[in-house]
């Protein structure tokens, strides 16, 4: 009786430990980040944009929205986004534009939570911020994100993706300039984004508009983090700590392993900075 008795805890005992297993694996798995599609700006290829559709899924199935937040022509930025998709054949892309202050309304929020991509585009990072930050809209996108959505972003859609946002100002130097012309202390001016990338801080149009003195800035002053410079017509693809190149041109990758900076006279300086160049088709990990 009593071996009876034990055979059939231990039947059980292995049937529970079975189901809570398959739970856990299933809520792994529904529960996933998705992926991000992080563009330097420029002209996307066609097989940029394939590559998207294909990442995201909507070349089979869903939706994909576009918000052009960032621009100073809303309009203008969803023709010229969703025409490159159109021209593939696929249809089901539509755009999305959002007001400051303005009543959010369910079916909205919905469109952004339940799409299989969203595509932020170029512009002005801080415009696009000042739009959604602390709102419903920020909301929305990081649990789409969460479901497993790629979240694509050109240019301005690409600064806003990391936690700490280049904002392209100068501190120093209110006048505008592409690129910095000093590497120095209280230089660098940075902003919330979105934080759908929390290691890294991205920079774009970087090779063309040679931005090295600002991403050095950015890994000095923020040493915990990886400077990521995407030139144009070039993207990275972010599967979890995965890193790989699409497009035409380099990704630069600057760290700071010792986690120090100096200055004299307001100029920065560090030793043992590691940079690194990464082609098409090559890959790299966050750390």
């Amino acid at each position: 009786m009593m071996h009876k008795r034990i055979k059939w805890f231990f039947s059980n005992a292995v049937i529970f430990i079975i189901g809570i297993s398959s739970i856990s694996l299933f809520s792994q798995e529904t529960n996933s980040n998705g992926k991000l599609f992080i563009i330097g700006g420029g002209a996307r290829p066609m097989s940029m944009v394939e590559r998207i559709a294909k990442e995201s899924g909507i070349d089979n199935a869903g939706y994909g929205v576009i918000l052009p937040m960032s621009s100073a022509e809303p309009d203008s930025a969803i023709y010229y986004s969703k025409r490159q998709f159109t021209k593939l054949g696929i249809h089901n892309i539509y755009g999305l534009d959002f007001k400051k202050d303005e009543s959010l309304t369910k079916n909205k929020l919905d469109s952004i939570k339940n799409a299989k991509l969203i595509y932020i585009s170029g512009g002005d990072q801080n415009k696009f911020m000042d739009i959604v930050l602390g709102t419903e809209i920020e909301t929305a996108i990081h649990e789409a994100f969460g479901k497993g959505s790629l979240i694509a972003g050109t240019s301005a859609g690409a600064a806003v993706m990391s936690k700490v946002m280049i904002t392209g100002k100068e501190k120093r130097h209110p006048e505008y300039a592409s690129t910095f012309r000093n590497i120095e202390t209280d230089n660098l001016e940075t902003q919330t984004g979105l934080g759908l990338i929390d290691k890294a801080i991205i920079d774009q149009h970087f090779v063309k508009r040679s931005r090295y003195n600002r991403l050095i800035s950015a890994v000095l002053e923020f040493p915990g983090k990886t400077g990521v410079g995407i030139d144009e017509a070039t993207a990275i693809l972010v599967i979890g700590d995965t890193v790989e190149v699409v497009g035409e041109s380099q990704v630069i990758v600057l760290t700071n392993p010792q986690g120090i900076a100096v200055s004299h006279n307001e100029k920065l300086g560090a030793k043992g900075l590691v940079m690194d160049i990464y082609l098409p088709g090559e890959t790299f990990n966050l750390k």
